[in-house]
C-alpha cells in the first residue's frame, strides 16, 4: 500500500453506506463493496440510531475484514446526516456512494475511477440496474439512447432537467457516483440534512456549480433494489415539499441564463408531483368530490394517473411463474454453450452434471444469455437429452416445441451463405473459404443486453448459480441473488492451451488468457470445478482459501470389452481447436503408415471436427455428427485420442473406455489421469510410433480385448457418477457431509 507524505496510508476509495434498521439487506450491501477487484479502499457504514440487528450483522462483518468502519449515532437524523458524519471521517481519494439495500458489480469501483481518471471526470457514476426484491416486476435499466451507448459529460443544465419529477429520460439524480473527495473539501460541501429524498441530486448539482465536472459511463456496474421498505422511489408531498423548500431561491442564486428555464420547469414538476400525491390520496379515502377538485385545479397532474392505472393492468395480465416448484432448489446453469444434445464432450459433461444434479431432487434450469451462441444457424433441434431441465430460455430465440428459432432474419441469411461456401469448397470451387467461422461463444464478453437478460432470467430459479466455463463468471451479479451458491465449471485451464498451440505454430479456437487472468475470472466462485486433478493442483496453489471440487465426467460401462471390427478406426471430436490440430496431424504424419500395412483400413470420423476437413485421403469417411454413436464404438477396433494441445480431461477418452474399446492416445490425452490409468490404452506421441500401434492393435483382437477390459476396470473404479459428480452435489448443498474420495474430493 502506498503511503502520503505525512506517513499515512493512501486509500483509493471510501464506500459511504448509511444505515437505519437495514438488517434485511445490510451484510449484501456491505459484502458487495467488500469483493471489489479495487482491495485498497474502505467501507464506512454510518448508522443512523437503528433499533433492529443491523449494528450486530456489520460488527459481525468487521470481524471478518478490518477496512469496514462503523460510525454511530443515537439520533435518527436520516440519509444525509448519515451520510455527512461518513464523509467527516472518510480518507479516500474517491468517495463511493451505495445505499445499505443496494449491491455493486465487483469491477465497479475500478473501472469507474479508471475512467475518471482518463477523462479528468470529478464525478463519474454508472449505469443503475433497477430491480424489485420481490421480483413482482422485470428489472431494468436506467439509460437508454445515447446514454447507454457511450460516455457522456453531464452540464448542469442537463442535469435539471432530467431529475423533474414523472419527467421524461434518465433520472439522473437516481445515480450512486463516485466523487473525488478533494473537490467535496474545497468547497467544502455537505448533504441537504433536511432532504430524506433526492439529497443525492441536491448534494451533485451543487457540486456542478461549484465546477465539477461529471461523467456518465454505460455499463451497468450498481444494482438498486426497490422494496417496500425503501424510501428514495416514493414522492409523497411531504418529502417533495421539502425539496422544494430547499430548492427555494436557486434562481436567484444561480442567475445564469442557461439555468433559468430548467430551474423552472423543475420546480412546476415539483408542483404537479405534489398535487398529483394529493390526488391519489383522495381517490384512495373516496374523496371524490376533493379528487375532483384537484383534477379540474390541475389536469396536469390528473394526466399521471395513466401511470398507476397501467401498473394495475400490468399486475393483472401478468403471468405467475410456473418455472419453479416450491421446497425444491432452483439450480440455474449460465451457459453460452450450443447445448441441444450430449453431441460432443463439452456439452455431454454438462447435461451429465444437470442429470445428476436433478436426480438429487432439484430443479435444473438453463440460461444462455447471448444470441451468439445460435452461430450461423437459423434454428436448433434439442434432444430427448434437453428434457433434465426444468425451463430453457436463449435471449433473441422462441421455443418452438423441440425447436429453438432465432429471432433474428440475418441469422438464417448469413446460414445460407456459408452453406453454399463450404460447398463450392469442398467441390474445390474455391481454394479457401469466404466466410470466417462465427466466434466461438464461450469466451465472448457479455454485452448490456446480455446482462440484462440474465437479470431477467435468473433470479428466480438461481438458488445456486452454476458458470458453465470461467468467461462466464462475471454474469454472477447480474443474476441478483448474493444469497446463491456460486460454481463456475471450468472445462479446461485455458491459460496452459497457449504456449502448447505456440508450439505446434498454431492458435486456439477459444481465447488466449494468463493464468492471473484466469485465475481472477474463476475466483469470482465460492466453488471451482476442475475436471482432473492436475489443473486442480494448480489452482489450490493460487487460490487456497477456495473450495475446490475435482469432477471428471462419468460413464457408465458396457459390461465386456468390444474388440470391434478389424481395420477400423474411430476419432470422435467436436470443431475445437485441439480436435482439428490432432486429427490433421494423425491424417497426414500417421494415417499413410497405417494404409501402407493394413490397406483396408477405414477411419470414420464423427462429430463437428469435420468442419474443419475439407479434402481427405483415401480410408477416410467423414460422417459429421451422428446422434447414437454406439454403433460406430462398437465396429471401431481401434479408437484413437491424438491430440497434441488442449487441457481439461479429454472426455472422448473416457467415452471409449467405457465402450469397452482399445485405445490409441498422446500424453496430452492423458493429463491430469495418467496415474490411474493402469496400462488401459496404448501411449505414443511422435507419429512413427502413434501409427505402430494402431497397426499392432488392428491386427491383434486378444490385445484389443485385453486392453478394453482394463479400460471398463477403471471406469467402474473412478468414473462412477457418484463418484464424479457427488463434489458438486454437495457443493450446491444438496448432499451435506458427503464423503468423496479422490477426484470428487475437495481439495
Amino acid at each position: 500500500m502506498a503511503e502520503a507524505h505525512n506517513g499515512e496510508a493512501i486509500i483509493e476509495a471510501s464506500v459511504i453506506i448509511a444505515n437505519h434498521n437495514g438488517e434485511k439487506f445490510i451484510a449484501d450491501a456491505v459484502r458487495s463493496a467488500c469483493r471489489q477487484t479495487l482491495r485498497n479502499i474502505e467501507i464506512i457504514v454510518s448508522d443512523d440510531a437503528s433499533t433492529d440487528a443491523s449494528v450486530k450483522i456489520v460488527e459481525g462483518l468487521i470481524a471478518e475484514d478490518d477496512r469496514i468502519r462503523l460510525v454511530r449515532s443515537e439520533v435518527n437524523g436520516g440519509p444525509a446526516a448519515a451520510r455527512n458524519r461518513a464523509l467527516d471521517v472518510a480518507r479516500g481519494e474517491w468517495i463511493g456512494i451505495l445505499d445499505g439495500d443496494d449491491l455493486m458489480h465487483p469491477t465497479r469501483l475500478q473501472s469507474i475511477i479508471e475512467e475518471a481518471g482518463k477523462s479528468g471526470a470529478d464525478i463519474a457514476a454508472d449505469d443503475l440496474l433497477l430491480f424489485d426484491s420481490n421480483r413482482q416486476a422485470a428489472p431494468q435499466t436506467l439509460f437508454s439512447g445515447r446514454w447507454a451507448q457511450s460516455p457522456q459529460w453531464v452540464s448542469p443544465e442537463e442535469y435539471v432537467l432530467t431529475n423533474n419529477p414523472y419527467g421524461s429520460g434518465p433520472a439522473l439524480g437516481y445515480l450512486k457516483p463516485v466523487i473525488r473527495r478533494s473537490i467535496i473539501a474545497q468547497h467544502k460541501l455537505r448533504y441537504d440534512e433536511r432532504l430524506t429524498v433526492a439529497e443525492d441530486y441536491d448534494f451533485i448539482f451543487r457540486l456542478l456549480m461549484a465546477g465539477a465536472k461529471f461523467r456518465t459511463l454505460p455499463n451497468i456496474g450498481y444494482f438498486y433494489r426497490r422494496h417496500s421498505g425503501s424510501v428514495s422511489h416514493r414522492l409523497n408531498s411531504g418529502a417533495l415539499q421539502r425539496i422544494a423548500d430547499a430548492e427555494a431561491g436557486w434562481e436567484k442564486r444561480w442567475p445564469q441564463a442557461s439555468l433559468q428555464g430548467a430551474l423552472r420547469a423543475r420546480e412546476r414538476s415539483i408542483e404537479r408531483a405534489i398535487a398529483f400525491d394529493r390526488l391519489v390520496l383522495q381517490i384512495k379515502g373516496k374523496r371524490i368530490v376533493a379528487a375532483a377538485r384537484t383534477a379540474m385545479a390541475d389536469p396536469a397532474a390528473a394526466l399521471l394517473l395513466h401511470m398507476p392505472i397501467w401498473q394495475f393492468i400490468k399486475r393483472l395480465g401478468r403471468k405467475r411463474d410456473k418455472t419453479t416448484s416450491d421446497g425444491r432448489r432452483q439450480i440455474c446453469i449460465l451457459t453460452r454453450q450450443r447445448i441441444v444434445g450430449r453431441t460432443n464432450g463439452s456439452s455431454r459433461y454438462l447435461l451429465d452434471i444437470a442429470a445428476y444434479l436433478a436426480e438429487q431432487g432439484s430443479d435444473v434450469h438453463l440460461v444462455v444469455p447471448s444470441p451468439t451462441t445460435m452461430g450461423r444457424l437459423p434454428f436448433l433441434k434439442l434432444s430427448d437429452d434437453m428434457a433434465i431441465f426444468r425451463s430453457i430460455r436463449l435471449r433473441g430465440t422462441v421455443r418452438i416445441g423441440r425447436y429453438i428459432v432465432a429471432c433474428d432474419p440475418r441469422i438464417a441469411m448469413k446460414s445460407a451463405l456459408g452453406v453454399v461456401d463450404r460447398l463450392l469448397y469442398r467441390k474445390g470451387v474455391t481454394s479457401r473459404l469466404m466466410f470466417k467461422p462465427a466466434p466461438y461463444a464461450i469466451a465472448q464478453p457479455l454485452t448490456r443486453k446480455d446482462q440484462l437478460f440474465i437479470a431477467q432470467a435468473a433470479p428466480s430459479v438461481g438458488d445456486v448459480l452454476i458458470a458453465d466455463y470461467g468467461f462466464l463468471t462475471d454474469a454472477f451479479p447480474y443474476a441478483l441473488r448474493p444469497d446463491a451458491r456460486r460454481l463456475v465449471i471450468m472445462h479446461d485451464l485455458f491459460s496452459s492451451r497457449s504456449s502448447q498451440f505456440d508450439s505446434l505454430k498454431a492458435s486456439d479456437s477459444v481465447a488466449a488468457i494468463s493464468l492471473d487472468e484466469e485465475v481472477r475470472m474463476l475466483a469470482a466462485a465460492d466453488t471451482i470445478v476442475a475436471i482432473q486433478r492436475d489443473e486442480a493442483d494448480i489452482l489450490r496453489g493460487k487460490l487456497p482459501a477456495h473450495d475446490i471440487v475435482v469432477a471428471p465426467i462419468a460413464a457408465l460401462p458396457v459390461k465386456q470389452p468390444q474388440p470391434g471390427s478389424a481395420d477400423t478406426v474411430l476419432f470422435v471430436g467436436s470443431s475445437a481447436a485441439p480436435n482439428v490440430d490432432g486429427i490433421k496431424w494423425f491424417i497426414d504424419a500417421c494415417w499413410p503408415a497405417i494404409r501402407q500395412q493394413r490397406p483396408n483400413a477405414v477411419l470414420n470420423i464423427a462429430g463437428s471436427v469435420c468442419s474443419g476437413l475439407a479434402r481427405v485421403p483415401d480410408g477416410v469417411r467423414l460422417l459429421n455428427v451422428v446422434e447414437d454413436l454406439d454403433d460406430l464404438y462398437a465396429e471401431a477396433a481401434v479408437v484413437i485420442s491424438p491430440l497434441r494441445a488442449g487441457s481439461g480431461l479429454k472426455i472422448k477418452l473416457i467415452e471409449a473406455l467405457s465402450k469397452g474399446k482399445a485405445v490409441v492416445a498422446t500424453t496430452t490425452t492423458l493429463q491430469g489421469v495418467s496415474d490411474i490409468m493402469d496400462g488401459c490404452a496404448a501411449i505414443s506421441d511422435s507419429a512413427p510410433d502413434f501409427a505402430a500401434d494402431v497397426v499392432k492393435l488392428l491386427a491383434d483382437e486378444r490385445m484389443r480385448s485385453e486392453l478394453g477390459a482394463r479400460g471398463l476396470s477403471v471406469i467402474s473404479k473412478h468414473f462412477a457418477p457418484d463418484s464424479a459428480y457427488g463434489g458438486i452435489a454437495a457443493a450446491a448443498g444438496q448432499i451435506p457431509g458427503v464423503g468423496i474420495e479422490f477426484h470428487a474430493s475437495r481439495v
